[in-house]
């Protein structure tokens, strides 16, 4: 949203985007990092060590997805003796947040109308990526940008969509509730049906991530998904929900 308003100023700087990105990732990503060597230390045996500080050399040039990817499933035993092993999604995001900026300011000085469609068939053939890598690259499905996009894309979609206005044509307010209450309950589908034996991400990551466009889309004020998701103690987890993520494998 951010980008798409300074495109249509003529604001647009990619410098500042991504001093905005280092600014709010890299502070609390680094101090974890760090925080983990002394325990790891004297914890780990040499093996594991070796890998901590391999991992470590990989976060801190947001590669982590590719180092974790060459080294072990997400659900091995031995993933429990590596702190940092969250972190390849965070690595995925920045990837991400590499190239969307550059896709978003060509195709827009191109032709605008062109930059939804041209979002939908990436999107779409990420998704088929991810559906063909889970059954034969299933590890390389999980880890990889190309098979990942797809989730980022509709995030990136919905934006535009909510940026240009055109939600409010094709919703219509008393849909709102039902849409977000389906959202919701699609998260909570994701969240009770998935283990570490479901093919993912392929077309399950669907049902979490349509679940969520729904909610950003149709949960505004007055509905019932909005007042669950504006109490005090949802509000202040998601104000730290960066730190708890970062927190948690290490923990």
């Amino acid at each position: 949203s951010i980008l798409l308003k300074e495109l249509s100023n003529d604001s647009y700087s990619l410098a500042m985007f991504y001093q905005r990105r280092a600014r709010r990732i890299l502070p609390a990503l680094f101090f974890v990092a760090l925080t983990c060597i002394p325990f790891a230390w004297f914890w780990l045996p040499p093996k594991d060590m070796i890998d901590f500080a391999q991992s470590l050399s990989a976060v801190s040039i947001f590669s982590s997805n590719l180092y974790f990817l060459s080294e072990s499933n997400y659900f091995d035993i031995e993933a429990e003796l590596k702190p940092l092993l969250h972190t390849w999604s965070l690595a995925v995001e920045e990837q991400y947040y590499v190239f969307f900026p550059l896709i978003l300011a060509l195709v827009w000085r191109l032709r605008q109308q062109a930059l939804t469609p041209t979002l939908l068939v990436l999107a779409f053939l990420s998704l088929y990526f991810s559906y063909w890598s889970a059954e034969y690259y299933p590890k390389a499905g999980f880890y990889l940008l190309l098979t990942r996009a797809w989730e980022l894309l509709i995030g990136s979609l919905v934006a535009i969509a909510i940026f240009k206005g055109r939600i409010i044509h094709w919703i219509k307010p008393k849909f709102n509730d039902v849409l977000s209450i389906i959202g919701l309950l699609l998260l909570l589908l994701s969240i009770v049906l998935f283990d570490q034996h479901t093919p993912f991400p392929s077309f399950y990551a669907l049902l979490p991530t349509i679940g969520t466009a729904l909610v950003i889309m149709s949960a505004v004020k007055g509905t019932f998904a909005n007042k669950i998701l504006s109490s005090r103690m949802l509000v202040q987890l998601g104000l730290i929900s960066y730190s708890a993520y970062l927190v948690h494998q290490p923990l």
